[in-house]
């Protein structure tokens, strides 16, 4: 032991204090599509539609009870199937690679329930590709739009095997994303850091200079691109999905 005692310097620790540790400056975000910024419709609403669209009208209790059984057997935009019929195996292991494996894989799973109505398997794989069978979350667009007003580039990076482009068209928030990086456009699919690397690449940052937003493991795996990561919880459909701390994080609000 010393002969003297000496006072603590107040420096030693002065950088594992968190207040005083430097702030990584945010020049793009990188945005989960589903989830994230929007979420499928209700179910039940999911099945009447489509239905309707093959000329059958289902009242509302047969309706849910299809619904049900559909999510069990897994819905694009929902939960992963229970199980993956041995037939399907390989599209549902390329679905987010190729736009035909994604289709068939869905609208295989689909028909493993017989529902009765002819075509139904393919109106509820259409139904999620357009933008009525989505419903963006209400701070979605002023997220993006205050992004946008501060300079901050905006990327949305998606594990799917279709176009996302027609949605953001049709709902007007085109010209608030800089760019899509679609698994089945750049070949790599979350969480491989080579599509959160692309993203960045696309809007000309560095991944140490962006901020990734998603609600799963796979989005957190953008920290092996050197990207900082924003993992959301759930949100209910309609509900705001928390993306106010993405300003928070990129704009120091």
């Amino acid at each position: 032991m010393p002969d003297h005692a000496h006072a603590p310097d107040p420096r030693a620790n002065r950088a594992t204090d968190p207040r005083e540790v430097p702030r990584r400056r945010i020049e793009a975000v990188l945005f989960d599509f589903h989830g994230t910024l929007a979420q499928v419709e209700d179910a039940r609403e999911w099945v009447l539609a489509a239905a309707a669209s093959c000329g059958a009208t289902l009242e509302r209790m047969r309706a849910t009870v299809l619904a049900d059984r559909l999510l069990t057997a897994g819905r694009a935009g929902g939960p992963l199937p229970h199980r993956v019929p041995p037939r399907l195996a390989e599209v549902w292991s390329e679905r987010d690679l190729y736009p035909h494996a994604h289709r068939a894989a869905y609208t295989g799973l689909a028909a493993t329930v017989d529902a009765g109505i002819e075509g139904l398997a393919d109106a509820l794989y259409d139904r999620v590709l357009s933008p009525e069978g989505w419903v963006p979350y209400p701070d979605a667009a002023p997220t993006l739009a205050a992004l946008r007003a501060a300079g901050v580039k905006v990327a949305v990076v998606s594990n799917i095997g279709f176009d996302l482009r027609p949605l953001f068209d049709a709902w007007g928030l085109t010209d608030l994303v800089d760019a899509f990086a679609l698994s089945y456009e750049v070949g790599r699919c979350k969480p491989d850091p080579g599509i959160f690397l692309r993203a960045c690449g696309m809007v000309g940052v560095d991944s140490e200079q962006a901020l990734m937003v998603g609600d799963t493991p796979a989005d957190a795996g953008a920290v092996g691109a050197g990207c900082a990561v924003l993992v959301l919880p759930p949100a209910e459909v309609g509900r705001p999905n928390g993306l106010g701390a993405v300003l928070d994080l990129a704009l120091g609000g």
